[in-house]
């Protein structure tokens, strides 16, 4: 009589990628093979070793396509939701990384950049990486979350407006020069009105920083609505641009002071966005 063999590993990895997935976690996984935990952690580290199967945090697999063996990862939105229901956390992909899904084609970057109510270590997938950037109250930015059709389901990731107003919190788009070009390049996209009412979940400082550079680009007009709600009930008291300009030694500092008043903003250098 001949024993039943179970299933293996691998013909479970090719029949989830049959099946439009990338994503497992070991429970699961246990489950549909009828093994147990050594079992399947010595079937996983021999995927591993040939390349085949990744596991970008304690418990989570990806499979990596033949098609993305050189890669050495499959893309990240095939399977960032997977991994923070895995997490059991809210997220949302942003800042540099939703602004080239929103357009902006300067800064296009292999990190992926995101915000989460847990202070988590970058994981490094393959190629790529992720980067995570801790918000404690998510709720309060639910406005400005989007869901994003993907080859497998979908993502979480900020809106136009979300992601501006954490590109100047974060300093998650980089030098001033940086954000100003994904500012140029969005900025007929922002929905003013809605701007206004995600940045009542933002510092004062960033909304006064971002509504100057939206007048200093050229989009004052779109800025009315956030002025508004920054100033009706409140006098702004004045904040730098660039807060390590002011920290500065004052003879190293080249640049003529400029005074905003209506934002209340002190720029001691203009932006300058890539053309």
């Amino acid at each position: 009589m001949m024993l039943e063999q179970k299933p293996r590993l691998s013909s479970y990895m090719t029949e989830l990628l049959s099946e439009g997935r990338v994503a497992f976690s070991r429970e699961e996984a246990q489950k549909a093979l009828g093994i147990g935990r050594r079992a399947f952690l010595d079937a996983a580290e021999r995927q591993q070793h040939r390349k085949r199967l990744l596991r970008p945090r304690h418990g989570f697999y990806t499979i990596v396509p033949p098609e993305y063996l050189a890669f050495g990862t499959p893309p990240l939105t095939w399977y960032i939701d997977s991994l923070m229901n895995h997490e059991g956390r809210p997220y949302y992909v942003g800042l540099l990384k939703a602004a080239e899904f929103h357009g902006s084609s300067h800064h296009a970057i292999m990190k992926y950049q995101v915000i989460t109510d847990k202070r988590l270590p970058m994981v490094r997938v393959g190629g790529s990486a992720i980067l995570f950037y801790y918000r404690k109250d998510m709720d309060k930015v639910a406005a400005g979350i989007e869901k994003r059709m993907t080859d497998t389901g979908f993502m979480k990731i900020s809106s136009v407006e979300l992601t501006i107003l954490d590109m100047i919190r974060y300093r998650g788009g980089g030098e001033l020069d940086h954000i100003a070009t994904v500012l140029s390049e969005l900025g007929e996209k922002i929905d003013p009105h809605k701007l206004a009412q995600i940045s009542s979940a933002f510092e004062r400082s960033v909304v006064q920083r971002l509504g100057c550079l939206l007048d200093l680009l050229g989009f004052a007009k779109t800025a009315e609505p956030l002025h508004t709600s920054i100033s009706e009930n409140s006098v702004l008291p004045w904040v730098e641009l660039e807060p390590w300009r002011a920290r500065l030694d004052p003879e190293l500092v080249f640049y003529p002071v400029i005074k905003n008043q209506r934002w209340k903003v002190t720029v001691r250098r203009e932006p300058e966005p890539e053309n």
